[in-house]
């Protein structure tokens, strides 16, 4: 029995999430029936490094899985990639140590968020930015984003019904540019609450726009309230960029 590593890339417009469901179709069912297929092991399952929503992208999300299939490692990309739909890509895929775990050894994740902000909507980014109309100050969205680095209990940002017990995260680099219509947020840390990322987003919306003064993220953090933060931005604005690991691949990780 091997594990092998993936880094799969994918528009999760079409999907209703990362996670398997009952109902309504995943990426990681997706990846796992082209996997079965190329190797005809019927329980083979896949474990990925986060578990991004409905419509939330990927550039850089992690995997692995077991398998007795002979295939060398960094051919799984090339045969997959034959048989997935084409919003679904592996961009590579390695061997890895039995102990590595794509979920528990991370150590850190980026994720971009992508404003288009315009008077109008763009027909042709509509599925990868969430559009804002009105007018938004990129340099005040920087100055307030920033306030969320370091080390906090970041429960005022996680959505309504979180069962995590452990809250306390650390964001070590956030920064927001302004790129001719596109606002960009980037954001990287050793890990984010359900919803983290785009509550974020949602409050420098507020701030940006002049609807939310600033020091809200300073607020929220020393009154614990959810009160204090902007709206959940849509999904379609967010990317996973990458998962970050030790080299050798091992270590354990807060979600």
């Amino acid at each position: 029995m091997r594990r092998i590593r993936m880094i799969i890339e994918y528009d999760g417009t079409n999907y209703s999430g990362w996670q398997r469901q009952l109902n309504a179709p995943s990426v990681q069912e997706t990846v796992e029936n082209a996997l079965r297929r190329l190797t005809g092991e019927r329980e083979l399952f896949i474990v990925g490094a986060s578990r991004t929503d409905a419509g939330v992208h990927a550039a850089g999300q992690n995997a692995h899985f077991d398998t007795e299939c002979r295939v060398p490692a960094d051919k799984f990309a090339f045969a997959l990639n034959t048989m997935l739909p084409p919003d679904v890509r592996v961009r590579a895929s390695m061997p890895a140590a039995e102990d590595f775990h794509a979920r528990f050894s991370a150590k850190g994740k980026e994720y971009r968020y992508l404003f288009y902000n315009s008077p109008h909507a763009s027909a042709m980014y509509r599925s990868l930015t969430a559009h804002v109309m009105y007018p938004l100050d990129a340099e005040k969205m920087d100055r307030e984003a920033r306030l969320a680095l370091g080390r906090h209990d970041f429960a005022p940002f996680a959505a309504s019904g979180s069962v995590v017990k452990d809250t306390i995260r650390e964001i070590d680099d956030v920064r927001v540019e302004r790129r001719g219509d596109f606002v960009e947020m980037r954001v990287h840390g050793n890990g984010f609450l359900y919803n983290m990322v785009r509550i974020l987003a949602g409050t420098l919306i507020g701030v940006g726009s002049g609807k939310l003064a600033e020091g809200a993220i300073t607020r929220a953090l020393e009154s614990g309230s959810r009160l204090d933060l902007g709206v959940t931005a849509p999904p379609q604005g967010l990317t996973l960029m990458r998962v970050d690991y030790d080299a050798d691949g091992g270590g354990a990780h807060k979600e």
